[in-house]
């Protein structure tokens, strides 16, 4: 199967549900990461979380050091993650989505952020990014966990906008990896 083909786009019900933890860390979770990681990678995305792959469980992956041209730079995975701060001017980006493939919508996020998650081995990690891409993704990924998409940060008006150019990118034929992300 083509890995684009696994990645779930909006509006599938999975992408507005608050994802269950991770019990265990098994063969089967590491299975999940793996599958996530070469269809975000097939898809020259730069994270990817659980429920856009039709899994509802608290698993993220990100490589924003990726080149895109089959170079896995400094892939993440990361279970059960939560934010631990979320601080900083807030800064206006340009964001993509897997999920929402053809479209690019200005997002308001804090600049920095703090994130508390389990890697595969189950150790208890802290990463920490500022005024970054690895900022903005870690906040896009995590937010997927809880059932929340780019677009939910939308104004109604702009929301009703994005919906639109997201319905002609579809009827034009866009597929996940038909975004362009902007780092700012």
């Amino acid at each position: 199967m083509n890995p684009l083909d696994e990645i779930v786009l909006s509006p599938a019900p999975v992408l507005t549900e608050e994802c269950a933890p991770v019990e265990k860390i098994d063969g089967e979770i590491r299975a999940l990461a793996k599958r996530m990681l070469r269809d975000m990678y097939a898809a020259d995305g730069c994270g990817l979380a659980a429920p856009q792959v039709g899994v509802a469980k608290q698993i993220v992956v990100i490589d924003v050091d990726w080149s895109g041209k089959g170079s896995k730079k400094n892939p993440y995975v990361l279970i059960n993650p939560k934010i631990i701060t979320a601080d900083g001017p807030e800064r206006t980006t340009g964001e993509g989505c897997l999920s929402f493939p053809g479209i690019t919508v200005e997002v308001k996020r804090p600049s920095h952020v703090v994130v508390q998650a389990q890697n595969l081995d189950g150790d208890l990690m802290q990463y920490e990014a500022a005024d970054n891409l690895l900022a903005v993704c870690l906040q896009h990924e995590i937010d997927h966990l809880h059932g929340v998409t780019m677009i939910d940060h939308l104004s109604p008006s702009a929301r009703v906008r994005a919906m639109s150019e997201y319905q002609e990118a579809l009827d034009a034929g866009a597929r996940p990896g038909d975004v362009e992300v902007e780092e700012g």
